[in-house]
This record gives C-alpha cells, structure tokens and sequence, in this order.
C-alpha cells in the first residue's frame, strides 16, 4: 500500500467511516504522503548549491515512472512546479486524491463504501472498516515507534511524521492508557519527524489554509 493509503486508514473512524481530522488537513497530508514517498523513491528532492535556482526547492531528480497510477500522476504534477518551494506543492498534489485513495482501499477489501444522508436531506459519503488486519498492524508500529520508542521503520517513520504535521499523533495513541501527556507524546513524534521536509511543507500549507479561511470569516464579518 502508498503511504497515502496507511495514512487515510489511520485517520478514518473504524466503525462510523469519517474522519478523526477535518478534511482539508487531511487532504493537504495526503498530497504530502505522495510527495514524502516520491522522495523516499528518489524521484524528488530539494535543490542543492549546485543546481540551477534557489535552494530548497523542489527539483525532480527522476523523472522515469513509478508504476503505481497515483504516484505517477503526483510525479508528473511536480514535474511542472520545479523550483517551486515544497509547501506550494501540496494543495496540487492533494487534489482530488482522497476520494481516489478510498476507492482503492474498498477495492483491496480494507473498506467498505457507503452512502447515508445528513438531515434526510444531503448525501454523506462514509468509509467504514472492512478487513482491519493491515492497519492494526500499522497503527501497532506506530504506537510501539512512539511509546516504547524503538527505532522505526522508513514507512512508520514517515507516517509519525505526517501525524505530526496534522498535529494527530493522539487520534492514534491513548496518552492516558501510555501514561504520557500529549505533549511528551508530540514532542517524541517531533524528534523523529524532523528530517522530513515534506512532511514540514504539509503543516507549513496546513498553516496557510486556516490563516486564510480565518481572514475569509473576518472579511465576511466585517463588511
């Protein structure tokens, strides 16, 4: 599975199908997953001192196709945003995909799609768990990564980091029943997110975002 789909698994409610996070942050985060794990592949990387340009913006180093439909799309939008800085990039990578993550995690058996309707009147799309095997497996590494602190894998060291930029790391670990606050918990989630810079570009997008809906509901306010 992509990242992207580890994550969304993570953040959807097993038995209701919503969502623990609102939406738009998630969706930012999905589009930081893909570029996360274009990275990790070696497709995509920050700008060095000796590339044309500034630095520490995006750059893709391999052009050549993954294989997986999503990434491949993902790599070919960072194609044409080169030298642009990494948190411009997320909102376009974010675009429609969770709905495209969903399908594919009911089309493996992980999720079951279903439709209800909100005050009888508008449809509501919810994903409840179908085959909970793979993300208790995944929701175990990171609860083990962050609580008994052992040295985690590329792919859960990732997912801690995306966590951590969505500011969720306690919609997967109980601090009470871990006896750990939350902000001993974040900080621990801090320490091994801080290589990720895509995962940083998600919280710095995540930041815009909610500046903007705020300026949004003080400009209608106001006028």
């Amino acid at each position: 599975m992509l990242i992207a789909e580890d994550l969304l698994l993570l953040l959807t409610e097993d038995a209701t199908g919503t969502l623990s996070v609102t939406g738009k942050a998630v969706d930012l985060a999905l589009g930081g997953a893909h570029l996360l794990q274009l990275e990790q592949l070696h497709k995509v990387a920050l700008t060095i001192d000796s590339d044309q340009g500034r630095p520490g913006r995006i750059i893709v180093r391999d052009p050549g196709p993954v294989g997986d439909p999503l990434l491949d799309a993902a790599l070919e939008t960072l194609r044409g945003k080169q030298g642009k800085k990494p948190e411009s990039v997320i909102n376009p990578l974010s675009k429609n995909l969770r709905p495209a993550v969903y399908e594919r995690l009911v089309a493996s058996g992980v999720l079951r799609a279903e439709r209800g309707k909100v005050l009888g009147l508008f449809t509501r799309r919810r994903w409840p768990t179908a085959d909970a095997s793979h993300e208790d497996q995944v929701r175990g590494s990171v609860i083990q990564t962050l609580v008994q602190r052992t040295t985690p894998d590329a792919r859960t060291a990732a997912l801690i980091a995306l966590l951590h930029a969505l500011k969720a790391e306690h919609r997967i670990v109980d601090v009470r029943e871990h006896s750990l606050t939350r902000r001993e918990l974040r900080s621990r989630a801090g320490q091994i997110a801080e290589p990720f810079w895509a995962a940083r570009a998600v919280r710095r997008a995540i930041d815009a975002a909610n500046a903007a809906a705020a300026g949004a509901s003080t400009a209608a306010v106001t006028s």
